[in-house]
């Protein structure tokens, strides 16, 4: 299970003192953890920090279990979160892991707890800033949670070797000022390769070989009243103080002096590398970064450390602040502070760079660029500044004359063969053929099954978060004229979604839930849920998505197999019309392609050169029957189903043709069938290494063909 082999980075997850590892970041981030002693680590799998999970899980048995480190995929962001409880009573180290802001959303509830309680043992939060151009998710930044938690917030400069600095020094800080500490990585940095020199792993201290003898209580620890108000008032009188305390004396912000004294730019940790190749670029850093323009690079942007900050600050005439994100916080706190102290200094930030997005590099140059031409540096004169602009840009107007429009946007879809596809054709179908039933709303969830949403289904009103499809529809429900529908997926239903069936059936909706049980949570890289069958320590779960909803009330539940269309298309026509009331359940099962592929490639690889049968379907499209009017692609969407010109001279449309990524799921032929489409689609069967049988028929076949033929 899971993309691919990880036993290479396992192997370099047990190096000690002085070996070199590389890598991703994500990896030595992994190590990091290792190196520093942690009793515990979990977290929920999704981009950019899935490999952190994945490479412990291969890891469990041969060196975790060792070393005694507890290891879990956890059901949700919040289940992670809550781990970090076992720091609150006793010094152990503990690390957890998730995307954001999605899961720091999910996890938010117990974090405030853990950050109100606080705790005794380091406690590391890797979060993973899903932000950008190649997000997958809603766009915000973690930045608003450390400040509304009280919790101290790395966002580390980018290089492997400061990756597993700044997690030692992460747990380091917690301990110090008794907070968790959240320690921000971005997708380009999580996956960015290099090197680390290791250290030597460190055994905890309490593990599940060396375990606790005796629980420990405290009533000051418990999140109730009175003792909130004294949690309260111990994050600003003692523990942020102890963070900024430990930030200045460990120095993990970097104050790099230079030659242009009346200048000075303020950047997150995570954009120095962005920021020094700007500067690279435009004449005023060398390749290593060495600039004559003062820098002030904040791994810990959270707390802020005022002393720092205003030292940096004076004598200087103007700053600028890189601050990816909104709002903007440092910015705001550096002008405040420079208010305070009445310095004359002019900053700036947002309007030369942008209030939102990803700071890629063609923004930060520009960004940049504004600045340095009004700065009016001494080691760099204007018009050479603005003469490299010119010839780093000059390539756009190119682009403009061989581009003069947009290129058309490719919307996201579903893997060829795709168990989720044919669903989608069949509601579509029903809508088209049956609008009075077919046609309603419906609540789509987060997963691969969002593409549903996109061409050339166009199916789901609503998203509102994972595992949230179905009590997104509570209020359209009851206001609705016909049955509503909801989407979700097996690992939708395992995260958040079995709490809104349990929602519907107290409320006593009465709509229609279909969950694709394609037996992995595929979309953060098919990863294992409770229904998968074993967790992922290989360890059994026998858990199943009938027996859950049984166990909240559920009655009306069909199970129907993904690709037959037909029956799929008859059971969503009985859920929408019967007269049973409540909620009714339709289970689409039908495994992840993808992973399916995977399995049956190598296996089919190995029978074929053992000399072994291998039979593999394939579809394709009669030249002579195909009219053109691709209904099948505006029902199907099948990545392998394009276009080919048509041999018949007399028809000038394009004719439907599958290519040779085909994986023989066979919901073209079934789509053409169930929504009573031309019968262009034929079926083939391709054999490796055929028996005497089967080349005796081939051998019969081609002559009575041959035959016809000549009649």
């Amino acid at each position: 299970m899971g993309e691919r082999s990880f036993a290479e980075d396992v192997k370099q997850l047990g190096y000690g003192q002085g070996q070199v590892l590389r890598g991703e970041g994500i990896l030595a981030i992994t190590k990091a953890l290792l190196q520093s002693g942690v009793s515990y680590v979990g977290g929920y799998p999704g981009a950019p920090i899935s490999h952190l999970l994945d490479v412990l899980a291969d890891a469990n048995e041969s060196l975790l279990k060792p070393l005694g480190i507890y290891y879990e995929l956890s059901g949700s962001e919040a289940a992670a979160a809550a781990l970090l409880g076992a720091s609150i009573n006793y010094p152990m180290r503990g690390a957890v892991t998730w995307k954001s802001v999605v899961g720091t959303n999910v996890a938010s509830d117990a974090l405030s707890h853990v950050a109100s309680a606080g705790v005794m043992g380091g406690a590391l939060v890797v979060i993973g800033e899903d932000y950008g151009e190649g997000a997958s998710i809603l766009q915000e930044r973690t930045h608003s949670a450390a400040l509304k938690s009280s919790v101290p917030l790395l966002d580390p400069r980018n290089s492997l070797q400061s990756f597993a600095r700044f997690v030692e020094e992460g747990f380091g800080l917690s301990e110090a000022c008794n907070e968790p500490v959240l320690f921000s990585i971005r997708i380009r940095a999580c996956h960015m390769r290099g090197t680390l020199e290791c250290r030597d792993n460190v055994r905890p201290a309490i593990s599940m070989r060396s375990p606790l003898e005796t629980p420990s209580f405290s009533l000051e620890r418990i999140n109730l009243p009175p003792f909130t108000y004294a949690m309260e008032a111990r994050k600003f009188e003692q523990r942020l103080p102890a963070a900024q305390r430990y930030i200045l004396e460990r120095g993990l912000n970097e104050h790099r002096p230079g030659a242009e004294s009346h200048l000075g730019i303020v950047m997150q940790g995570g954009l120095w590398n962005t920021t020094a190749r700007g500067l690279h670029l435009l004449g005023l850093a060398d390749v290593q970064g060495r600039t004559p323009v003062p820098l002030m690079i904040l791994n810990a942007i959270h707390p802020l450390v005022p002393e720092e900050l205003l030292g940096f600050l004076r004598g200087k005439k103007r700053v600028l602040v890189v601050e990816e994100g909104m709002p903007n916080y440092i910015e705001r706190e550096l002008k405040a502070l420079a208010h305070e102290a009445r310095l004359d200094v002019e900053i700036q930030g947002k309007e030369v760079f942008s209030p939102h997005g990803e700071y890629v590099p063609a923004l930060v140059i520009g960004g940049l660029r504004k600045f340095l031409v009004g700065a009016n540096p001494t080691a760099q004169s204007v018009t050479a500044i603005e003469d490299r602009y010119a010839a780093l840009t000059a390539h756009r107007e190119t682009v403009r004359a061989a581009l003069p429009e947009p290129v058309s946007k490719r919307p996201p879809s579903f893997c060829t063969g795709c168990p989720e596809r044919p669903l989608f054709s069949a509601m579509k179908i029903l809508r088209t053929q049956d609008p009075s039933i077919g046609d309603t709303h419906v609540a789509a969830d987060i997963g691969c099954h969002t593409f549903s949403t996109q061409a050339p289904f166009h199916v789901g009103n609503s998203v509102l978060g994972y595992g949230m499809g179905l009590a997104s529809s509570s209020a359209v429900a009851p206001l609705f004229g016909k049955r509503v529908m909801s989407v979700m997926g097996d690992g939708g239903f395992w995260h958040n979604g079995l709490t809104g069936v349990a929602n519907a059936m107290y409320n006593r909706q009465d709509s229609v839930l279909v969950i694709l049980d394609n037996f992995y949570t595929s979309a953060t890289g098919q990863h294992p849920n409770p229904s998968t069958g074993t967790n992922a320590r290989k360890e059994p779960t026998g858990m199943t998505i009938p027996q859950a909803l049984r166990g909240v009330g559920v009655s009306w539940i069909r199970t129907v197999d993904s690709y037959d269309i037909a029956k799929m298309i008859g059971t969503l026509r009985e859920a929408l019309t019967t007269r049973v009331k409540g909620l009714k359940v339709v289970i689409a099962r039908g495994e992840c392609q993808l992973e399916r592929q995977r399995r049956l490639r190598p296996l089919n690889r190995a029978r074929a050169a053992a000399g072994q049968t291998v039979v593999q379907p394939r579809f394709g499209v009669d030249p002579e029957v195909c009219t053109g009017d691709h209904s099948c692609m505006r029902l199907n969407g099948c990545p392998s189903l394009t276009l080919r010109e048509s041999p018949d001279p007399l028809r000038e449309d394009p004719i439907a043709h599958v290519d040779d990524t085909c994986v023989g799921c066979g919901v073209c032929g079934e789509v053409a069938h169930a929504a009573v489409l031309c019968p262009s689609f034929y079926q083939v069967r391709v054999i490796a290494n055929p028996g005497p049988w089967t080349r005796l028929v081939d051998r019969l076949r081609r002559a009575a063909i041959s035959a016809l033929a000549r009649a």
